[in-house]
């Protein structure tokens, strides 16, 4: 097309705008303009202040070259400059004071942080305080579920090594009644409420529609911002809502970040569970910062009392008088060989291997043991997970330390290094039990590169995993209390260590997180016959996996992996017969989707589309929608009305039509 083609193409286009914009004033707001043939205004409107703490924002300067792209996907809007007017602050001012609210809750939060700091007593960065204190549900750049996970670990630690010591003639079972007493959450609670944390923490997503500046009154205008915001809120990213689609009746509509959907400015709900939450991920940042003083400096503070006295402690810690008889049936070269370290109190690593079947005179069995030697893996393991892993998310941090400290995994541990030789024990139904294990685990082993963390077919007896924690306790006691010489053995005994690589996942929770991606009803049927327990597994009300085992937990793991693998085949038989891009397609991942079209009707200036629910019906766990979408085109009016598939949500349902509407308004304009 030549220039002046193009010059005619253009003001054509515009004056066509101009006649629609006229009837819609008329139309829609009863304003009849004027200045038929006047020039339009184009502009964007200036939106709602955004959370600047919320992670999306975490790196807006990396994106500053990009501002081409942005403007592409900004809403720009017509309007009429007779209905127009010049307002008295630039555009370059109000964009600079919607920062001011998220500037003022940061400066907020961490003058409650550095209040903290000071009246704990310890030199503590005051952004790491804030983000033991902050909540995940604030959804800001950091809050304290790592630290959480790690001051629980060492609080578990600290506190069982205390009652170990101070309490000698204790049983297992007595020392882990005092530790629940002593770090339950609801003890932590009761802590942190003497202390009055709860006034300091930030457990609310942040509103900046709702702030008020320092002495000023805030003002909820619910009733005005429906009507601003279908003028104002299109340049939000996260409110993309198109007017005249609200009323279809589907939840599209996303509040801002920080919002919430009732004025809770005059209280605040906290469970208990928070309150006990931030005190061990205080924990956590005080150990991280400032090392076990720091930690212990803050559990002092706190109000758990863990000091003893190293000269009565002394006293009560003597060498063992194990029988002769005893230390000659052990085969301590070995034993001492799968560790790597030489015992200076071999009565300790008799009492480690030492079962309550078996009980002999001058050795006691090994339960003690197991409960501190359980505690300092623990602390030991998440520490070490902790600091490898510093930018692992903390839900998939949880994961790890859950796969590498559980008895099967210990359990695993001992039958590969062959510490089961060595357990001195009186059952032969253990010894059955233990030699059905071994000839499992020698299985998984021998299958290149598996490592199930665990997560095998065959439940380990409990006695293995238990010697291996006993035998971490005796090597504590051993080396004079030294965690590090504790590591030092146990790292090569550990390894291959769990990553984020290697990590499995149980087989129930991925069918569980399967089903909730699909929108598909989930149901286990559980059935016991004498010692056999049948488990089966219902997707949709269609059976996809059963499984038997003398343990329900094992028979509802193998039915959920036959489950998977059922499903996953017949997902891959739909594939072949229906070809990829319909498989795509009824996964929910299509390219284009309603967006897309609303984005095209907004360029083109046309009416928004609109859907009609065809049916709906299905049980309630496994409802299925079908919806039709049509538009009304400028040059060829109404388009014919498209019925898609039907899917289980509402969303996915108006996808599915959108997307053969997008497919036949191609045919029509290329």
């Amino acid at each position: 097309m030549n220039p002046s083609g193009l010059g005619k193409f253009l003001a054509l286009h515009a004056q066509q705008r101009c006649i629609w914009l006229v009837g819609l004033c008329y139309n829609r707001y009863g304003v009849e303009l004027i200045y038929k043939q006047q020039p339009l205004i184009r502009g964007r409107g200036v939106s709602y202040c955004k959370n600047l703490l919320s992670p999306r924002f975490e790196h807006s300067e990396d994106h500053e070259g990009e501002s081409a792209e942005a403007l592409d996907k900004t809403y720009y809007v017509f309007l009429p400059p007779e209905l127009c007017f010049v307002h008295p602050l630039p555009g370059l001012l109000v964009r600079g004071a919607q920062r001011l609210p998220s500037i003022m809750r940061r400066v907020e939060s961490m003058l409650l942080a550095i209040q903290l700091k000071d009246i704990i007593n310890y030199p503590v960065p005051a952004l790491k305080i804030l983000e033991a204190l902050t909540a995940a549900s604030c959804q800001e750049t950091f809050c304290y579920e790592r630290a959480e996970l790690l001051g629980d670990a060492y609080l578990k630690w600290v506190v069982s090594r205390f009652l170990f010591l101070k309490y000698p003639q204790k049983h297992e079972g007595q020392l882990t009644r005092m530790r629940q007493q002593m770090v339950s959450n609801m003890v932590l609670y009761q802590y942190a409420l003497k202390k009055g944390l709860q006034s300091y923490i930030q457990a609310d997503r942040f509103a900046p529609s709702r702030w008020a500046a320092p002495g000023v009154l805030p003002v909820f205008d619910e009733d005005v911002k429906e009507t601003e915001s279908s003028l104002f809120d299109n340049d939000s990213e996260s409110s993309r809502t198109i007017p005249g689609e609200g009323d279809d009746g589907y939840e599209d509509d996303e509040m801002e970040d920080g919002e919430l959907e009732s004025d809770s400015s005059s209280y605040r709900v906290l469970s208990s569970k928070t309150l006990a939450d931030v005190v061990e991920a205080l924990i956590g940042v005080y150990y991280v910062e400032g090392g076990k003083n720091a930690a212990n400096h803050l559990m002092k503070w706190i109000g758990i009392e863990v000091d003893f006295d190293p000269k009565e402690i002394m006293c009560t810690i003597r060498p063992s008088n194990v029988p002769e008889s005893i230390l000659r049936s052990v085969n301590f070269d070995a034993l001492e060989g799968a560790l790597n370290i030489k015992f200076e109190d071999r009565g300790l690593l008799v009492e480690a291997i030492t079962h309550a079947s078996r009980p002999s005179s001058g050795v006691s069995c090994y339960q003690r043991l197991e409960f501190v030697g359980d505690a300092v893996l623990d602390h030991l393991i998440t520490r070490h997970l902790f600091f490898t892993y510093t930018d692992l998310p903390p839900g998939r941090l949880t994961d790890l330390r859950a796969a590498a400290v559980n008895n099967e995994n210990f359990a695993r541990v001992a039958v590969k290094h062959k510490l089961h030789l060595h357990l001195r024990h009186g059952s032969s139904a253990l010894e059955k039990q233990i030699r059905d294990f071994v000839k499992e685990v020698q299985n998984e082993l021998s299958k290149p590169g598996f490592n199930s963390f665990g997560l095998g077919d065959c439940k380990a007896p409990k006695v293995l995993g238990d010697i291996v924690e006993s035998i971490a306790g005796a090597i504590f006691l051993d080396s004079g209390r030294d965690t590090a010489v504790v590591w030092k053995v146990f790292q090569p005994l550990l390894h291959p260590m769990v990553t984020p690589e290697t990590l499995p996942m149980h087989p129930v929770r991925e069918l569980q997180e399967r089903c909730q991606q699909q929108a598909e009803g989930l149901e286990y049927k559980a059935t016991r016959n004498g010692n056999l327990a049948t488990v089966e597994v219902f997707v949709d009300g269609v059976q996809v996996g059963i499984a038997q085992n003398a343990q329900k937990k094992m028979a509802q793991k193998l039915a959920a992996r036959n489950a998977l693998v059922a499903l996953k085949e017949r997902e891959t038989a739909e594939a072949k017969e229906k070809g990829s891009e319909d498989a795509k397609k009824k996964n929910g991942s299509q390219t284009f989707t309603r967006q897309t079209l609303n984005d095209i009707c907004l360029r083109r200036n046309w009416p928004m589309p609109l859907y009609r629910c065809v049916s709906e019906g299905g049980p309630a766990h496994a409802k299925r929608f079908t919806f039709a979408v049509r538009i009304n085109t400028t040059d060829r009016g109404w388009t014919a009305e498209c019925v898609g598939e039907a899917m289980p949500s509402v969303k996915k349902a108006k996808d599915s039509a959108a997307v053969l509407l997008l497919e036949l308004l191609n045919k029509w304009y290329t």
